[in-house]
């Protein structure tokens, strides 16, 4: 094992040479922690910070026989698209980014007792090798949500139908990531959840919800490369009287994102969320109402093809000392209420995925108890089309199967699998999400979806 002086001066040689050496593509520009690109636009997250030596004189010759020179980081510029992608967009991310060399998420440095993570060389190099693979999935996916959520924003406005809206990011998804099986496409159904409605509505057949000007719409949804799921999530609204309620679940968001890290417990996250989210305050049809966190609602870490891995990051304080891992990936959300702060299931469920809870024997045992010879025929085909990634009655309906309903029913009464109804906190009220995917690397965090717009 090298060193720490000797994987210092090697550091930058690693990193040129990281990503041509997976892929045989030959490469002489610095990867990983050096790329400052986000998204199409060229905003720029630069970690790299050059590091003035200082003149020389004779009082400081001592110290600089003892103090070793530092290496300067070079900052890489932004990674440039070898085409420009069109409106709606309809050119594959690996066409416009070849050689995997997509672009990098928000990097951030390491806090608190972490700090010395960010300046570890030796956790450096496994930044750049360990998590390689994973991260370049990962990247692609969000690069892909970047655009897609680009274009719905611009088409998302009163008078569209939720269908719509769904069926072009849904589509546009595809396209994008090149769906193929399990290899790529949607991560899970999307999400446009209205008001008082938090969480997991999307439209099924015949629904036509529009979108009105008094509306506060979430939109959630997500991509996947070899099952690596970038989850992220934006609030819209067209009544400037939402915009505090909006401005404090995304500073709440970007608080659980800047306290999450290495060993950090998720309690601790979830009081700072907490404490920033409950600090604001709006004026709804003349009476001052407090920003409350949906306490029942969280953040959560991803598995690979498992949307929700296990881990819970909540938004409020709630004592669990469970702590975040290196190299783990993470949804962090925050949802904000001018309700109760607190949802409950509520009208036709939408959303569904096979449980991934039970393995492959278990789940065979208890379809063979479903008494509806529909439920058997409909397992297979949910095994082979989403395996555990989750899905709505529009994706069953893509795949032309008719009359399922009652076989659905009895795979989830059999506790194949699991259904997730629309969450709502009290009715006149109204809600907000925003929502990011980060990975806790060795050296720093990296955020993934970030783009321009949130």
């Amino acid at each position: 094992m090298a060193s720490k002086e000797v994987v210092s001066e090697t550091i930058d040689k690693l990193e040129s040479l990281a990503i041509g050496a997976r892929n045989g593509v030959e490469t002489t520009t610095a990867v990983a922690d050096k790329e400052t690109s986000v998204g199409t636009s060229g905003q720029n997250h630069s970690n790299g910070d050059a590091i003035n030596e200082g003149a020389s004189n004779d009082g400081e010759a001592k110290k600089k026989k003892k103090k070793k020179k530092s290496k300067s980081k070079k900052s890489q510029a932004p990674i440039e698209p070898a085409m420009e992608q069109t409106y709606p967009p309809t050119i594959p991310i690996t066409k416009i980014y070849p050689n995997t060399r997509y672009p990098q998420g928000e990097i951030c440095d390491y806090k608190d007792d972490n700090l010395k993570r960010t300046t570890d060389a030796e956790k450096r190099a496994v930044d750049l090798n360990e998590l390689s693979n994973k991260v370049i999935d990962l990247r692609r996916a969000a690069e892909v949500h970047r655009q897609v959520r680009g274009y719905a924003q611009s088409i998302i406005k009163p008078g569209v139908d939720l269908t719509d809206i769904a069926e072009a990011i849904e589509n546009g998804t595809r396209t994008l990531v090149e769906a193929k099986g399990f290899k790529a496409g949607i991560g899970f159904p999307t999400g446009l959840s209205l008001n008082n409605c938090a969480a997991h509505y999307t439209p099924n057949a015949g629904d036509k919800v529009t979108v009105k000007e008094d509306d506060v719409l979430k939109v959630d949804f997500g991509v996947h490369v070899n099952g690596r799921i970038i989850d992220s999530a934006f609030t819209m609204s067209w009544n400037p009287k939402y915009d505090k309620l909006l401005e404090a679940v995304k500073d709440a968001t970007n608080t659980g994102i800047r306290e999450a890290g290495i060993d950090v417990r998720l309690t601790d996250i979830g009081e700072a969320v907490q404490e920033v989210m409950e600090s604001y305050e709006l004026e709804l049809d003349g009476k001052t109402r407090q920003v409350k966190c949906i306490r029942n609602l969280c953040g959560h870490n991803i598995g690979s093809y498992v949307i929700h891995g296990g881990k819970s990051v909540p938004i409020v304080k709630n004592g669990d000392q469970t702590k975040m891992e290196e190299g783990e990936v993470f949804a962090i959300e925050t949802f904000g209420s001018t309700g109760n702060g607190f949802v409950n299931e509520e009208g036709a469920c939408s959303h569904y995925a096979i449980n991934s809870e039970h393995d492959r024997q278990t789940l065979d045992a208890l379809v063979n108890k479903c008494r509806v010879s529909r439920a058997k025929s409909l397992y297979g085909v949910l095994q082979d089309n989403f395996g555990t990634l989750p899905f709505c009655r529009r994706y069953v309906d893509r795949l032309n199967e008719t009359k399922y309903l009652l076989g659905l029913k009895n795979l989830v009464d059999q506790g194949v699998v699991t259904e997730y109804p629309p969450l709502c906190d009290i009715r006149g009220s109204y809600t907000a999400q925003f929502e990011h995917t980060l990975v806790l690397k060795p050296n720093s965090k990296e955020i993934l979806s970030r783009g321009d717009d949130y």
